[in-house]
């Protein structure tokens, strides 16, 4: 079962504002960017914590028991798995309902894409959402041009200097390309050259780890399927290496709860701010 296409957000700016004015500070007070027009005629993002960076959200489908696959090989897969489950399709409707409303850039990694079977699908219609894909070595060349064919941007994120991307040619496609990960210089890159000013991450949880230990989340979204799954190496929300000493503890995520939605068919939403 392949998630329904992400629909268009309506989002609420307000340009040109007086430095002074009613509306400046109660947007800025909310949090909520203001766009004015600089010098070059570009539209620029003041955000109250001038962050250099979009503000990110993770949001997944998860089991009761922090699974965010059905197993531990590349054959299983919540997408593929839980339509077939009695108890669980009925309500999963509910998570890509709940995604259509997500940000226009969304990222994700090449291991996650290939996964759900890019490398082989035909071409999809064009899409408002831009896309940010993180890979090495797990998409090829059909599963590149399947997100130029996709995304309204196509951002490939790079360390591999013969990645399948570098031969295509597609006016939407970017690549990134770094010597070693750097997750902070890619966000910051995808704000200041792409005007990416928020993004949602939805990644396997190796990656997820990454963007938990250098403080990269701002917000979590999590939609809560009524089944477990177990299995010590079934991938779970958050995995990557484990904290071995207690001056490690800074990097743990401590998170405010913003909104717990009972929804339909015993499924849950929780929203949660990241504090630090």
């Amino acid at each position: 079962m392949n998630p329904p296409p992400k629909k268009m957000q309506r989002r609420k700016t307000i340009y040109g504002c007086n430095r002074f004015s009613v509306s400046f500070i109660k947007v800025f007070l909310e949090g909520r960017p203001i766009l004015p027009y600089n010098k070059t005629g570009r539209q620029t993002t003041f955000w109250r914590d001038s962050m250099d960076r979009p503000i990110t959200t993770l949001f997944m489908l998860m089991s009761v028991d922090g699974k965010i696959s059905t197993g531990a090989t590349d054959d299983l897969d919540i997408d593929k798995d839980f339509p077939k489950i009695a108890g669980v399709r009925e309500g999963l409707h509910q998570y890509y309902e709940i995604e259509q409303t997500t940000d226009l850039w969304s990222l994700n990694s090449g291991r996650v894409q290939a996964k759900l079977g890019v490398n082989t699908k035909e071409m999809p219609d064009k899409t408002p959402v831009s896309f940010v894909i993180i890979d090495n070595d797990h998409l090829n060349k059909n599963g590149v041009l399947y997100f130029c064919s996709l995304a309204k941007e196509f951002v490939l994120i790079t360390s591999n200097a013969n990645h399948p991307a570098f031969d295509v040619d597609e006016s939407n496609l970017h690549i990134i390309r770094q010597n070693g990960p750097s997750l902070k210089e890619a966000l910051a890159e995808l704000k200041s050259e792409y005007g990416c000013e928020r993004i949602t991450i939805q990644s396997g949880g190796t990656l997820n780890s990454l963007f938990l230990y250098e403080k990269l989340f701002d917000y979590i979204d999590i939609v809560i399927a009524p089944v477990l799954i177990g299995g010590k190496d079934t991938p779970t929300l958050i995995d990557g290496k484990s904290l071995l000493s207690e001056s490690e503890l800074s990097k743990i995520g401590v998170l405010k709860l913003q909104e717990c939605m009972v929804l339909k068919k015993s499924y849950l939403r929780l929203r949660y701010k990241v504090i630090h």
